[in-house]
């Protein structure tokens, strides 16, 4: 099968059209014909190395989303799926195990239909940012009335915790640069301040006794401190752990905690259909062109994913 991954760590130059074995579904796992695949910043981060999955030689397929068809199930599998059944799934990411190959086995928990209506690129978008976003939210359990802030709205996880929280009945206070804005208003945003390391500040002037929870997808770490009341939380996406003035509670999230959570996922394949997840698809681009789309992510502004097609 025909895949795109890469035999040593470098720039988007490293990514190559490799030919690989075409993996066999085992018991409890699905193999997906994939139609299309997400590029992420995780995807940068495993090319450039140094490090690769434990233990994992080359070559390796980056890709953690992923939107197709199942062409097998493997024995004893228990799901409702059918082959020819139009899915989506998250993919962790082994080796030449990722999203980025003309089919791709996963576990039958991580996989679900595609939202009714959705294009495969508009669904590979899905999965590991908005899980990504469920688990940062479910991580901070606040209840519907309270409020909550969002760095990073205009981003995958960022803009999926916007509607995510405002279905979940919170009040949502979300940044933005200024071309942004009506962005991020659009997608159910209570109040919007201008982003960057000011944001906190402006947070406090909104809400003298600070909000009551914080997704952190800007990165902006310790700094969000303070736009947190006293004992609140704050849900950090690259692992940012630091001490939290005034009791502010600090607590790393992997998306991998949700990689079998099928429930999870099907929740916000429903939420599609309902209309309170807008699925972005900046751009496509054929599969041969992945040294390119992870060129354009680099140069940031992307609004909406970047899919590969397969």
């Amino acid at each position: 099968m025909k895949a795109v991954g890469f035999t040593e760590f470098g720039g988007p130059e490293t990514l190559q059209v490799l030919e690989l074995p075409t993996p066999e579904a085992g018991a409890g796992e699905v193999r997906i014909r994939v139609h299309a695949a997400t590029v992420n910043a995780v995807d940068a981060l495993q090319r450039s190395g140094p490090s690769g999955p434990p233990g994992a030689q080359p070559p390796f397929v980056p890709g953690m989303d992923t939107a197709g068809v199942v062409d097998q199930i493997g024995p004893g599998t228990d799901t409702e799926l059918r082959v020819g059944d139009r899915v989506m799934a998250i993919v962790v990411p082994s080796g030449s195990h990722g999203a980025y190959a003309e089919q791709v086995v996963v576990p039958a928990e991580s996989v679900v239909r595609a939202p009714y209506g959705a294009t495969d690129a508009q669904a590979a978008s899905l999965p590991m940012n908005g899980l990504a976003a469920r688990l940062a939210l479910d991580t901070l359990d606040l209840k519907p009335g309270q409020t909550v802030a969002i760095t990073g709205a205009a981003g995958a996880v960022g803009g999926y915790a916007v509607q995510l929280a405002k279905a979940d009945g919170l009040r949502v206070v979300a940044d933005a640069s200024e071309p942004d804005e009506a962005l991020i208003k659009g997608l159910g945003a209570d109040v919007v301040l201008r982003r960057g390391a000011e944001y906190p500040n402006r947070v406090r002037a909104e809400i003298p006794d600070g909000v009551d929870g914080l997704v952190d997808g800007a990165l902006l770490g310790a700094l969000t401190a303070r736009a947190v009341r006293d004992g609140g939380r704050v849900t950090t996406l690259r692992g940012f752990d630091g001490p939290g003035e005034r009791n502010v509670i600090f607590e790393p999230i992997v998306v991998f905690r949700y990689a079998r959570e099928r429930a999870k996922l099907d929740r916000l394949r429903q939420q599609v259909e309902e209309g309170r997840i807008t699925l972005r698809v900046a751009r496509t681009f054929p599969a041969e062109q992945a040294a390119e789309a992870h060129r354009i992510l680099a140069s940031g502004g992307v609004r909406g994913r970047l899919i590969l097609t397969f």
